[in-house]
């Protein structure tokens, strides 16, 4: 067998390197809504808030993209 050959075998569950890329976009919008949250926050203290339960509900959405992502491996899966 050559270099190539051993370099192009795939061992071990694909999904779990799927599901290694599908977390990326959750984290990055995680990242966003926070990061904008925080700033939102220093700008308008007074609308604490409102924008607190923004974030949360960001969050959420978020998450529940990456739970999503943990599932379908299984569902699809061999």
């Amino acid at each position: 067998m050559s270099a190539l050959e051993n370099l192009a075998a795939v061992s071990g569950s694909l999904g779990s390197v799927g599901y290694g890329l599908a977390a990326i976009g959750p984290g990055i919008g995680v990242g966003i809504v926070f990061g904008n949250g925080t700033q939102a926050l220093a700008r308008q203290p007074e609308a604490a808030g409102l924008i607190r339960q923004n974030q949360i509900l960001g969050f959420a959405f978020c998450e529940a993209l990456a739970l999503i992502g943990i599932v379908m491996p299984f569902v699809y899966g061999t």
